[in-house]
């Protein structure tokens, strides 16, 4: 549920936007190399007359700020999309710490362990059960014949059909 709201980059800037526009986050420089950026690499993103009013000079920081990331939230997710590219080529430490950023680091490395930990039990199971020397070619056909769950049907049946050929051999 929490990783779904943050799949998106247009979610992820919406969210990351308090943190972006508070005070000290952002200079002057950095908010308009971005611009520069999304408006002569990307020109698709910003136009000229888009460019120059995020530039403006009159404005404060903040507001011309806030309003670009709406801008970019309203043009879609592609547009949000560059602005993380942009800013992490140009503000890299504040990129890191954005809190999208931390809510995905601390997601994706329990999935990690999870799959890391699943691969290197197969191959422990596949290997014990391979063994000449031991006799569990049974029990093994049995704990994969009843674990469709545990992994996925087209691997059970490709484990069973090996087993069946060690136990004739």
């Amino acid at each position: 549920m929490l990783y779904r709201s943050y799949q998106s980059y247009c979610h992820r800037l919406q969210h990351d936007m308090y943190f972006l526009t508070s005070t000290s986050r952002l200079n002057e420089q950095v908010v308009d190399k971005i611009v520069l950026q999304l408006n002569r690499v990307y020109p698709q993103i910003l136009t000229n007359e888009e460019a120059e009013k995020f530039r403006n000079p009159k404005a404060s920081l903040h507001t011309r700020l806030s309003d670009l990331l709406k801008h970019l939230q309203k043009k879609g997710d592609r547009h949000c999309q560059e602005f993380y590219r942009a800013l992490q080529i140009n503000a890299e430490q504040l990129f890191n710490d954005l809190p999208s950023r931390k809510i995905l680091s601390k997601l994706t490395c329990p999935v990690f362990f999870l799959a890391c930990f699943s691969v290197a039990a197969g191959l422990a199971l596949f290997w014990y059960c391979c063994n000449s020397e031991t006799q569990v070619i049974g029990r093994a056909r049995r704990i994969l014949g009843f674990s469709p769950i545990i992994i996925g049907r087209h691997v059970r049946n490709i484990c069973m059909l090996y087993l069946e050929d060690m136990s004739r051999n």
